[in-house]
């Protein structure tokens, strides 16, 4: 039924027409964000043809012997358009399997989009993982997902450090000024943990160049200084927040505080989810407890990003 075909750059303007279409993608999927470090992965995307009809997508990269979707992105697997139906995709992964043996692949790790992204139900893939591939859930990792139109209450010491904030005059402003927010982010993030961010500064410029409408940063400044951050990704269903620092001035002063308020109740009303990501370390097994209370104190709940692995 299938004429599986692996990406090449000259599908470019194809698979970006179709990733508009999906009713499960998000902007990370355009080529313009998954390729800003192709010379780390070795892409293996797949596209999946009905005769000459393009019937979905799949973003990925291979390591030796190992089919993964996407190790660049924080979600994958397979991408659908309204009209894929559960039947289709039940046979799509039989010849999936087939087409990865005959590549001599051996196993698949695989990342659905959480549901919050789908702007239609979109887990026909998950079932034929189980029946089909017998796939087994490897990791679980927690994240915290606000859902905006039930308006939880902040717990009472968020909502004290946004009086202080507003009190003693923090200012939180919509910027093109990643930079400043950046050394706040590094120096946070070395001093607690001795790590950097996922993307420099270099790479998070770039890729606002590229999506301006979808990554947005806003800053909170007292006395014109940078004092915290907060980087977002915007897609269709969910404002998810990519990064969120404050240096010491800031965690005295509430600015993260006034930063979510802001965002939250000003700029976003109306959106259906904020997503703060995940709160596990390492391979998920570990809960970072102070961070994941510090997301549930803005009213958010948890939801799960699952990975699964099969052998081909």
């Amino acid at each position: 039924m299938f004429e599986i075909r692996r990406y090449t750059s000259a599908d470019k303007v194809l698979w970006d027409k179709y990733v508009a279409k999906a009713r499960n993608a998000t902007f990370l999927f355009y080529r313009d964000y998954m390729d800003y470090h192709s010379d780390r992965f070795e892409d293996y995307s797949l596209l999946f043809f009905v005769g000459n009809h393009l019937h979905s997508i799949m973003p990925a990269n291979i390591v030796g012997e190992i089919l993964y979707s996407h190790q660049g992105l924080t979600y994958g697997g397979l991408l659908m358009d309204k009209d894929v139906t559960v039947t289709d995709v039940i046979q799509l992964f039989k010849e999936l399997n087939l087409y990865l043996h005959n590549a001599g692949i051996r196993k698949v790790v695989y990342k659905p989009v959480p549901w919050v992204y789908h702007q239609l139900p979109s887990e026909e893939d998950l079932y034929p993982l189980f029946w089909v591939c017998k796939a087994r859930l490897v990791t679980r990792d927690i994240g915290t997902t606000i859902f905006m139109q039930q308006h939880l209450r902040w717990r009472k010491d968020r909502q004290r450090r946004l009086r202080r904030a507003q009190q003693i005059g923090v200012e939180v402003v919509r910027t093109d000024d990643f930079a400043s927010f950046w050394q706040v982010l590094e120096e946070n993030l070395m001093a607690r943990h001795q790590v950097h961010p996922v993307h420099t500064l270099e790479e998070i410029e770039l890729l606002y160049a590229r999506f301006p409408q979808n990554i947005l940063q806003y800053n909170a400044l007292l006395n014109g200084q940078v004092v915290a951050g907060m980087t977002f990704y915007l897609t269709p269903q969910v404002l998810h927040g990519q990064y969120c620092s404050s240096n010491d001035v800031g965690k005295e002063c509430g600015a993260v505080d006034a930063l979510h308020d802001y965002v939250m109740h000003h700029e976003f009303p109306d959106i259906p989810y904020m997503d703060f990501g995940r709160s596990t370390e390492g391979d998920g097994s570990v809960l970072n407890e102070g961070l994941v209370t510090q997301k549930e104190g803005f009213g958010g709940r948890t939801i799960c990003y699952d990975t699964y692995e099969w052998n081909v």
